[in-house]
């Protein structure tokens, strides 16, 4: 449970400085109370509180929780520093983050807040590398902390909103600086970094600078390394400095699900995020995103697995429509552009059945400035009662009802098959494709997690260093990792574990270099089999086709053709080469697959390769835990140590019929009581689920 105070926290991002008006927060928060709502977060936003040096304006944000408190509702601090003081752009000019080609930060309007304060990125228009801003920024924290660490209302705070940097920040000299003793702390001394940087007249590390080529080389690892580092860093340092004062309350964060693909670019890794706090989120926007299902079911399952058996909840959700932005044009009307009650519905019940345990709207109501008018919010612009928050206030009253209390202890099961994800891998394809059209990176990613889902099983997102909780697990774009990876994805598979990989696994070992041997660093033993040809072709990868039990598969991204050494031949390419082999390694199983069919998946979306997946299932010797009957359903499984709950999910815009059928290894049935829809009584045989709505049935043990 996420709050002692709640079974289910649910609300709404409230105060943005700006708006919502003055005289209608008395009102507001009455609505919220009566309307089942019991958490706000506010942005406390530096750049709006401190409006002169150590001249603090709490005026606004000290109302704020004592409404909380008069309504029974609590509060999260979202600490905004990187929405920075003007005067403090002024007092410190040398701290000015700078692009590459020397383009200095900007302090603009906040578009989702219509406040001033913010540049273009997600640190701020000054770095807290240099110790004058942090220790002014710390302050701050520190001030802020102090002020409502005891207040009643304080639920917690929220650190460093969405979790992200930009892409081509920061070249300040106080970045380079904080550069070159990272690189001093990696490599000990200049003749060790000159020999892995193909660098060799480095006479003293000032003469080191970061890369302004963004290129497949070493020193750009080094530098997209040393990004998230100090990115990370800095999260900890508003964590540490917090905590310094308040020790008791909740310490949360949200990303924006970007792990994939931009955990390379923009730093957007939920793993290692989701470690440094007790709650994690995540920001999922379907007018941003779009409504196809496994978009939806991406955005929570990424968190999912970065929460590792932690709470996680998501912490933005749409309830109301988005204008004029560039993620809309262009799309149809109910492709997320408006948000119908029905939507609010599906788009939450997808989440919960993903597993989140709380839930927040973006907005309570929309803003009344900017180009953001008028989004996202369930309430009116007036902040009246609409369809869309009648449909808010129904699932929350149904999801803290006491009738739910064992809903929420139950977790989702594992997958049957988890998707490998390796950060080093993502920013090798990062480097290698940074200026080319072609990104099979993401392609192979989604591909591979929409062929196992869209064929009725649950894909796992496995970090590499979560393995060993799983026993199969498929690696769609295995290109690039480190030897001491592949090590453990050796003795993985030796212990028993099942791994198919794509084309070109560990192609490029140690600091992106190639190895002379394919499979690299070993892996030729483990996959059975040696390299005979290669082709990074993959501007015309569409044109890859191979067999694979009996049917056709097409490839995509790269091609690598083999000569079975231990293994044995599966398939075929169409110019006779030999495309898949399979091996046995130790306890365990390989399945090498020379090319990459989740990037021909994804580019037909889903109109070839469906059955390879399938087939894919059938030689890994794995069952679906539900088994549906209509591919337009989703099935989730949650189970706890009391009951098991079934959540039926229908994102269709018709009414669904399903049978279906538990794998023998739950010994589960249908018991008798319907949890939602809440006028739903009990069906057996084939069952329906309403359009745009799911259906949670309570099981029973049934041996």
């Amino acid at each position: 449970m996420l709050s002692s105070e709640f079974q289910f926290p649910y609300g709404a991002v409230y105060f943005r400085k700006s708006n919502p008006p003055t005289e209608h927060w008395e009102k507001d928060y009455a609505t919220a109370r009566e309307d089942g709502l019991n958490v706000f977060r506010h942005w406390f936003m530096w750049s709006a509180i401190e409006v002169a040096p150590g001249v603090y304006d709490w005026d606004d944000y000290d109302r704020q929780l004592d409404l909380a408190a008069k309504n029974g509702m609590k509060t999260i601090i979202a600490e905004l520093v990187q929405s920075m003081p003007d005067w403090a752009m002024r007092k410190y000019p040398d701290a000015v983050q700078l692009t590459a080609d020397g383009r200095k930060m900007t302090l603009n309007m906040g578009v989702s807040t219509a406040t001033g304060g913010f540049a273009k990125n997600g640190g701020g228009g000054l770095t807290l590398n240099c110790p004058e801003v942090r220790e002014v920024a710390g302050k701050f924290l520190t001030a802020l902390a102090n002020r409502y660490k005891d207040h009643p209302a304080i639920l917690g705070y929220d650190i460093w909103n969405e979790c992200n940097y930009a892409e081509d920040l920061d070249y300040s000299e106080y970045s380079r600086a904080a550069f070159r003793i990272w690189l001093r702390e990696k490599y000990g001394d200049l003749k060790a970094l000159a020999q892995a940087w193909y660098r060799y007249s480095y006479a003293e590390w000032n003469d080191i600078q970061p890369p302004a080529q963004i290129a497949a080389y070493p020193e750009c690892l080094d530098w997209l390394q040393f990004k998230r580092d100090n990115f990370y860093d800095q999260m900890q340092w508003r964590i540490d400095t917090i905590r310094a004062v308040d020790k008791t309350n909740m310490i949360a964060a949200h990303g924006v699900s970007g792990a994939i693909p931009d955990m390379a670019s923009h730093g957007c890794d939920d793993w290692l995020a989701a470690s440094k706090v007790e709650l994690y989120g995540y920001t999922w926007i379907q007018a941003r995103k779009g409504t196809e299902p496994w978009k939806t079911w991406y955005g929570v399952d990424i968190n999912r697995a970065a929460a590792r058996g932690k709470p996680f909840w998501h912490a933005e959700r749409q309830a109301g429509p988005l204008w004029l932005q560039p993620q809309v044009i262009g799309r149809d009307k109910e492709d997320g552009r408006v948000a119908e009650p029905e939507d609010i519905r599906i788009w939450s019940m997808m989440s919960m059945a993903g597993g989140v345990r709380g839930m927040m709207n973006l907005r309570f109501r929309p803003l009344l400035d900017g180009p953001l008018f008028g989004a996202f919010g369930a309430y009116g612009m007036d902040g009246a009662r609409t369809t869309r928050s009648q449909m808010q206030t129904d699932l929350g009253r149904w999801a803290n009802d006491p009738g739910q209390s064992e809903l929420w202890k139950a977790r989702p099961v594992r997958g049957e098959i988890g998707i490998l994800v390796v950060r080093e891998t993502q920013e090798w394809d990062y480097l290698l494709n940074h200026d080319r059209r072609e990104k099979p990176y993401r392609e192979a990613m989604w591909g591979a997690f929409r062929g196992f889902l869209e064929a009725g099983w649950q894909p796992d997102w496995v970090h590499i260093d979560d393995i060993d909780a799983y026993d199969t697990l498929y690696f769609p774009y295995p290109i690039m990792f480190t030897s001491q990876q592949a090590q453990a994805l050796a003795a993985w598979v030796k212990k028993g574990g099942t791994l198919v990989a794509e084309a070109c696994p560990g192609y490029f070992g140690d600091r992106g270099r190639v190895g002379q041997m394919q499979p690299n660093m070993g892996l030729d033993e483990v996959f059975g089999a040696r390299q005979v040809e290669v082709e990074f072709m993959p501007d015309i990868g569409d044109r890859i086709r191979m067999d694979f039990s009996g049917a056709q598969v097409r490839g995509g991204g790269f091609l690598q053709s083999y000569e079975p050494t231990t293994g044995s031949e599966l398939g075929r390419f169409s110019d006779g080469r030999i495309a898949i082999v399979e091996n046995r390694y130790g306890q365990g199983r390989t399945l090498l697959v020379g090319s990459n069919p989740s990037v021909g998946y994804f580019q037909t979306d889903g109109g070839e390769n469906a059955s390879y997946f399938v087939n894919v299932m059938t030689w890994c010797g794995l069952e679906r835990h539900v088994t549906l009957s209509n591919p337009a359903l989703f099935a989730r499984l949650h189970l706890n140590e009391r009951s098991g709950y079934l959540w039926l999910v229908n994102p269709t815009r018709e009414d669904q019929q399903t049978d279906m059928r538990f794998a023998g290894m739950h010994d589960l049935q249908q018991g008798n009581r319907v949890l939602w829809p809440v006028s739903k009584t009990a069906e057996y045989g084939t069952l329906t689920v309403p359009a745009r709505d799911v259906v949670i049935l309570e099981l029973t043990d049934s041996r």
